[in-house]
């Protein structure tokens, strides 16, 4: 038998399939499994698929990738992204069973339309019963994935890139990711970041900024005011895994980041304002604080009025939760 998965396009859905991934491969051990998406590199080396295929988000990168998931010659393909797209390359790829959640007027294109649960379950839960039909139980619902080893090249250019930036081996190191590709209203206000990274540094830890290229200036902004170790721009994907094994705890808003550490065994203190923690908090050593204001969860990308969600998570709160996650250990 061969399966096709089309991965979902982000980082942290990537993440919460996992556990339906492993689960499918458990169940058939002697399967050819092809794994498509954009984050599909950071699967590799966990044993949950035999061909990897990144699969960008453009179109045109899209329309090239399609032809390498025909060839392979998958008999069933499980769609995990909701999108019309994903069920037209599901057909595109001669795929004779194409299963996935009957929305976005794409039931005619699937052999297997699942309507979706009312009310909606954790996401992880939602792509176990994507895989449900093949006859796949889970073995566990937590994500994890394997830690790159800590003999490994990518962990010894991790400890390098903390060193040389001010954070060394011997010191508790606390990652604090600074944004949100969803939108700015995932993120935690700048005072707040401000207040974290000196409570942090009171109590003897290190503050390390994480974050992409455009977090920059939010970490120049911080850095202006307090202390700090910052990596942003400098943690790309490849390296990412190895740096989020190498600190201590990361505090991080509802992103896909805090999915990956807390795949990887790294204590999370994720911080949710605008989406719902029942739909899509971390599952595994994580801590979830939220404050509770009437108009939580809006969903909107970005606040209309003065981000009292996120705004009203204090830094002592935080930083409780950092110490009590640590003091649980592994």
């Amino acid at each position: 038998m061969k399966i096709a998965l089309r991965l979902p396009n982000w980082l942290g859905d990537t993440v919460m399939a996992v556990p339906a991934l492993r689960a499918l491969r458990d169940a058939s051990p002697d399967a050819r499994v092809l794994l498509a998406g954009p984050w599909v590199e950071l699967l590799g080396g966990q044993g949950l698929g035999d061909v990897l295929v990144p699969y960008p988000r453009s179109w045109s990168g899209r329309l090239r990738t399609a032809d390498v998931v025909r060839d392979f010659g998958a008999d069933t393909v499980v769609l995990l992204p909701n999108s019309f797209e994903a069920a037209v390359a599901a057909v595109y790829w001669r795929a004779r069973r194409r299963i996935g959640f009957a929305v976005d007027g794409r039931s005619w294109l699937l052999t297997d339309a699942l309507r979706l649960p009312e009310p909606r379950r954790h996401q992880v839960d939602e792509y176990l019963l994507l895989v449900d039909g093949l006859g796949v139980s889970p073995s566990a619902r937590e994500p994890r994935l394997a830690p790159p080893d800590v003999h490994a090249d990518i962990r010894r250019r991790a400890r390098e890139l903390l060193s040389q930036n001010g954070a060394p081996v011997g010191r508790r190191r606390i990652g604090i990711h600074l944004g949100a590709a969803y939108g700015p209203a995932k993120v935690w206000a700048h005072e707040r970041v401000v207040e974290f990274c000196r409570l942090a540094e009171a109590r003897g830890a290190l503050p390390v900024l994480l974050g992409a290229p455009s977090d920059a200036p939010a970490a120049a902004d911080v850095l202006r005011e307090v202390p700090a170790v910052s990596l942003v721009g400098r943690d790309g994907p490849e390296l990412l895994p190895a740096v989020l094994t190498e600190i201590s705890a990361l505090v991080c808003g509802d992103t896909g980041v805090a999915h990956l550490a807390a795949a990887l065994g790294t204590p999370v203190v994720v911080l949710f304002g605008p989406t719902d923690p029942a739909l899509t908090a971390p599952l595994g050593p994580v801590a979830v604080v939220h404050q509770a204001v009437p108009c939580a969860p809006c969903f909107y990308r970005e606040c209309p009025i003065d981000h009292p969600c996120m705004r009203g998570i204090s830094a002592e709160v935080v930083g409780q939760r950092v110490d009590a996650l640590l003091a649980a250990g592994p």
